[in-house]
């Protein structure tokens, strides 16, 4: 690194006779300074409580030149990073943006993000998430959409030479593994629980109004943004297909505007799609028409120009997803208590899990496998734009589809290559299984 100090003759030491660097010096009240000149004419400073420290820092200089790190950031903060971040992120969404925005603002900028740029290293990120974790209880899913945002703004600092490396690299992933969090894994519905959840909405006076809406959403895999800002034009139930152009936003940020509502085109080119209904979903269309001429429900509901919105409450708003999962939460309770009620505890009944909305749709993409449908069939139906993440993310094989596919493996190789059938035994084994 080209310092401008100039050595001196005379030797120094500190107070416990430590020889002392050029540009070193120790403080009278305690605490050593290293103070250094760049090319540019600029003279530097930094502090610490002890020699070994200082010079940890010294060294952390001295590669941070030969890199080409920026030297003029000693004052420099997150927040300040965060700033520029908004000014250069591009090719989003809005309400993607919006939500990267409202993370940083309620959880990162009051305390963290007042940390000095520089200073911020892996063992400050670890700190501030345990944090968030064990005093604030968040869960790691919340964490995890603080740290999608972190990450993104340090990375912004790494490629501008501001630092050297990105201090929140595996720093969810080792939240996850130190608290047994082994990723957000989403369970689909079993073909009983699926069958349970929707007789008892079939049977059940209070729910069966929500049928339609969920049946749906479990029959075409539609996003919960989709399925809210359906409109009747989008549904052409002559011929059977749902038109997927557009999706339906809630907004409950704390900004200026409050809580609204706002149409955008889908996340990605592959999420506007037509879909094949089947006869069981143009039904539950119909069923959800009557249900809505029979209550005098009629759409009062207008967002950015689109309006004559299907799924409506009785004032004839739109839904959200935190609406419909209020609902889930409700049936889940009642269905489950009915029941124990009928059956008793003690003969372990199938109840229902505790799910979300976008179990609805990890459900879909699951029995569309198990039905044998190819995964770039199921990629167009689900609107990925990647087809890895219709295999890796959304389809998880159940045991019993493992043994078939075995089972129908080994009845392959014994007919094909071995000239042979399954024997009596193999057959009893698939009965077995």
């Amino acid at each position: 690194m080209a310092f401008n100090n100039k050595p001196k003759s005379r030797i120094r030491y500190d107070s416990r006779h430590i020889r002392l660097r050029t540009g070193e010096s120790e403080k009278r009240g305690g605490g050593y300074v290293f103070r250094w000149t760049t090319p540019d004419g600029k003279r530097h400073a930094i502090y610490e409580s002890t020699l070994e420290k200082l010079r940890i820092r010294e060294e952390e200089i001295t590669e941070d030149a030969k890199d080409g790190i920026r030297e003029d950031l000693a004052t420099f903060t997150v927040n300040e990073l965060y700033e520029l971040w908004k000014d250069l992120k591009r090719g989003i969404k809005d309400s993607t943006f919006k939500n990267y925005c409202y993370m940083y603002d309620m959880f990162v900028k009051p305390v963290f993000g007042t940390h000095y740029l520089v200073r911020v290293k892996k063992s400050t990120v670890r700190a501030f998430y345990n944090k968030l974790a064990d005093q604030n209880g968040l869960k790691i899913s919340t964490i995890d959409g603080i740290h999608n945002v972190l990450h993104q703004i340090f990375q912004v600092a790494v490629d501008d030479n501001m630092i050297r490396y990105n201090p929140t690299d595996n720093m969810l992933k080792e939240q996850k593994m130190a608290r047994q969090e082994r990723g957000s894994k989403r369970e689909a519905l079993t073909l009983s629980q699926q069958r349970l959840f929707f007789d008892f909405l079939r049977k059940n006076n209070q729910y069966s109004h929500w049928y339609p809406v969920f049946f749906i959403m479990a029959n075409t895999g539609m996003r919960v943004g989709e399925i809210t800002g359906l409109r009747w034009k989008d549904v052409d139930l002559e011929k059977g297909i749902i038109s997927v152009n557009h999706t339906l936003v809630y907004y409950n940020h704390r900004d200026e505007r409050g809580c609204y509502y706002s149409v955008n085109t889908p996340k990605t080119k592959a999420g506007e799609r037509r879909i094949p209904m089947t006869a069981a979903v143009r039904e539950a269309f119909l069923t959800e028409k009557e249900f809505q001429e029979a209550a005098g429900i009629e759409c009062r509901e207008r967002v950015d120009g689109y309006d004559d919105f299907i799924f409506l409450n009785r004032f004839g708003k739109v839904h959200n997803q935190a609406s419909l999962n209020r609902a889930l939460k409700r049936i889940m309770k009642d269905c489950n208590l009915a029941i124990l009620e009928k059956k008793g505890a003690d003969s372990d009944p199938v109840l229902l899990p505790n799910f979300s909305c976008h179990i609805l749709r990890h459900t879909f993409c699951t029995r569309a496998i198990e039905a044998g449908m190819s995964p770039s069939a199921l990629m167009g139906l689900a609107g990925h734009a990647d087809i890895k993440t219709t295999l890796q993310l959304y389809v998880t094989l159940t045991e019993e589809e493992k043994n078939k596919a075995v089972n129908s493996f080994q009845d392959y190789v014994s007919r094909e290559i071995s000239g042979t059938e399954a024997t009596d035994g193999e057959e009893q084994a698939d009965d077995v299984v």
